[in-house]
């Protein structure tokens, strides 16, 4: 995306690479203590992931498409099909990035759009159906 649909910059024009870079390495500093979210990063991969992240970031607000070129097309929920995704998971990740977003100080345009995109990609990536959602309430 080399156009932000909100305003006439991309985002990553808006705030640039550096600004990305904190906000993916505020991300992962959460991850790591994160009682929901740890379980999902095999420690073995946690540098890379956060690498990944980065890079998919950059490409989606308007940078440079080094992740497609590395990784081919992004197929979001193939490639988090591995991991159980449920509410709680959702709602953890969401929480942790928008706390990065705050200490990354992601101003305005940028934060909104951003906001609104990792909001509603998190949500499209639950692929497991909470049970408290089913159950009967008392």
């Amino acid at each position: 995306m080399s156009e932000s649909r909100h305003s006439s910059k991309s985002v990553y024009a808006l705030i640039g690479e550096a600004a990305i870079a904190r906000l993916i390495a505020a991300f992962y500093r959460r991850v790591k203590d994160d009682p929901v979210l740890r379980p999902l990063y095999p420690e073995a991969d946690l540098a890379a992931a956060e690498r990944r992240l980065r890079l998919f970031v950059v490409q989606y607000f308007g940078g440079p498409s080094d992740y497609s070129a590395e990784r081919g097309h992004p197929r979001l929920r193939m490639r988090h099909a591995p991991f159980a995704i449920g509410r709680a998971e959702r709602d953890a990740w969401v929480a942790a990035m928008l706390a990065a977003l705050d200490e990354a100080q992601i101003g305005e345009p940028a934060y909104s759009e951003m906001r609104q995109y990792f909001e509603n990609a998190a949500t499209f990536l639950i692929n497991r159906p909470d049970l408290t959602l089913h159950e009967p309430k008392p």
